[in-house]
């Protein structure tokens, strides 16, 4: 390798070219390895410092770890905070409208559809073929169902000019605003106001349901929007495990344990008089 080329007759020239594919290949190879470690590490990097969003597809409310993160779709490839930041005149919009915090819509909005990215938000019905829409709404329970009872609220509200998913047709359980005004309608009839309180967990319990998994709803929920209240909203920012921990002992163990019911031998056993005390009882009717 002097600047010129080999002469036919030189029979170095085999041996140079098969050197010369066999360094190429090593150098091809010692890249690939080096720049796919280096997505990994940017991955897990990347993973270790945002918490992924808790979607509840399912009867499953939790705070998920930091090194599961795996955030769901963006629409229009848009960054979290640019997606968000497209519902916010809508979460606004509730709270002007029916005195329930903004913050508490966004949280149940990001429980229940992860800022309505989750599969099948505008369309179809959920895993349970009940529920519908950004804010999963029950369109099926009964002749007048929940959705029915509070579809029309988007009339008290003022629509924004543009957010991300516009129904032809209103009311419309698809539509985010007409959704989002229906769950804040809801959230007020339950008694929830701008402040996070039991009165907020009572709503968010009531919202998803009486159960246990209800419990554990509404205790993320309400950890969720405290959380947001203190450090700023963030769509991947969640409630530490004290916090949610904090907010259960303040208002979903008492909850949980009402839902425990009391086994009837139990309570049979516990009505029946001892044998000591039949007998003191006997000694005392005994005339003396």
């Amino acid at each position: 390798m002097h600047g010129h080329d080999p002469e036919p007759r030189e029979d170095r020239w085999p041996a140079l070219v098969a050197g010369l594919v066999f360094a190429a290949g090593i150098v091809l190879l010692v890249y690939a390895l080096n720049s796919g470690s280096g997505r990994a590490g940017l991955v897990r990097a990347a993973g270790a410092q945002q918490p992924a969003l808790t979607v509840v597809a399912g009867p499953q409310p939790a705070v998920e770890a930091p090194a599961q993160a795996v955030p769901a779709p963006r629409p229009h490839r848009a960054t979290w905070s640019e997606w968000t930041r497209m519902y916010r005149p809508l979460y606004r919009s509730g709270d002007r409208t029916f005195g329930v915090s903004w913050l508490l819509l966004a949280a149940v909005h990001k429980q229940e559809t992860a800022f309505s990215t989750a599969a099948g938000t505008y369309r179809g019905l959920n895993f349970a073929g009940c529920c519908a829409g950004p804010m999963q709404f029950n369109v099926t329970n009964g002749r007048v169902s929940t959705w029915d009872r509070f579809s029309r609220a988007f009339r008290a509200a003022k629509r924004p000019a543009a957010y991300p998913h516009v129904a032809a047709r209103h009311p419309s359980v698809y539509d985010d605003f007409d959704a989002m005004m229906a769950a804040a309608r809801l959230l007020s009839h339950s008694g929830a106001t701008r402040a996070l309180d039991g009165r907020a967990w009572q709503a968010a319990y009531d919202y998803y349901g009486h159960d246990a998994f209800g419990v554990s709803y509404a205790d993320v929920v309400v950890a969720r929007a405290r959380n947001w209240a203190s450090n700023g909203f963030s769509a991947l920012s969640e409630p530490s495990p004290s916090d949610v921990a904090a907010v259960h002992a303040a208002y979903g163990a008492s909850a949980l344990r009402a839902l425990t019911p009391v086994h009837p031998r139990a309570t049979r056993v516990a009505k029946r008089p001892s044998v000591r005390a039949i007998a003191a009882s006997s000694r005392a009717r005994t005339p003396r």
